[in-house]
This record gives structure tokens, sequence and C-alpha cells, in this order.
């Protein structure tokens, strides 16, 4: 499924690296950042991270709420929110049914592993309207940070 701007964002629950159950339909009223990411522990996935958990003050001032997602367990992402010190919830697609329904599922990565997510942004706006898309085709690039930024102050 292809997800573009103006679209209502698909709902979803998944449990955080705390064992939380987190929902969409509980961030109504917050502006909310989703990054699906390939896997934990990975180069380029860590560079992405811990981008915002640097710069996690620009989103906590746009009434933003990040999460992190991926296909690993909420065990694996424990020991990495852990290790790098990551200031905002990572949340276990194990069951790849979240990143599919964003169309952020890879058919085959790396080491022929099939259904990992795609390296993916999307904003999606205090009434649950996704506000802006990306999709990356190449995991070793990074999201539009700027455009991300962009977008937030718009919203605000």
């Amino acid at each position: 499924m292809k997800i573009s701007k103006g679209q209502k964002a698909p709902e979803f629950s998944l449990f955080d690296s705390g064992k939380n159950k987190v929902s969409l339909a509980d961030q109504k009223g917050k502006n909310i950042v989703l990054l699906f990411f390939p896997l934990a522990f990975t180069s380029v996935c860590t560079k992405e991270l811990c981008n915002v958990r640097d710069n996690i003050a620009y989103y906590n001032n746009t009434n933003a709420q990040v999460y992190g997602i991926s296909v690993d367990s909420v065990y694996s992402l424990a020991k990495y929110k852990e290790e790098q010190n990551l200031n905002f919830p990572l949340l276990s697609d194990f069951n790849k049914e979240v990143s599919a329904a964003y169309g952020s599922l890879m058919e085959t990565f790396a080491f022929e592993m099939k259904g990992v997510s795609k390296r993916s942004a999307f904003v999606i706006d205090k009434e649950g309207v996704i506000q802006y898309a990306e999709i990356l085709d190449n995991v070793g690039e990074l999201p539009d940070f700027k455009a991300i930024h962009q977008t937030l102050d718009n919203l605000n």
C-alpha cells in the first residue's frame, strides 16, 4: 500500500522496548514522527536514530513525539536503546504488519533476510493525517531531516 500526504495514517498498536503497548489512536493532539528503520545495531540506523537523539529538544519544542519502528524484538530494541542512550521510544513491529500497512516492508534485505522495514519517515499531524511521507529504496540513505523539520514547523 502506498502512503501519501493527506491520507489518514494507518492505525497501529505495537509494544515498545519497555513492553508497553503504544497505539496511534492514543497520540491524538500530538504531532507524530514515525521512523521505520531496517535493523537495530547497524551503522546507518544508528546514525539516523542518534541524530534524532541529539536533536530531541527540537522535536519536543514542536509538540512532536518520535517513534523508531523496526522488525526487531522488544528485547533487541531495549538493548539497542540502552546502548545508544536513545531518548524516545522504539517500537517492535516483529509481525511486520505495521511496516506493510505503511508501504515500508522490504521484500529481501542483506543476507537474504526477508521482511525487514524499509528506511521510511512519516509525519502525522494532531488529527492523524499524514503530512510527510518518505520511503527510501536505498537503506544506505538517511531520511530528509530538513524536510521533516520544515513539515513540523509548518504544523505549529
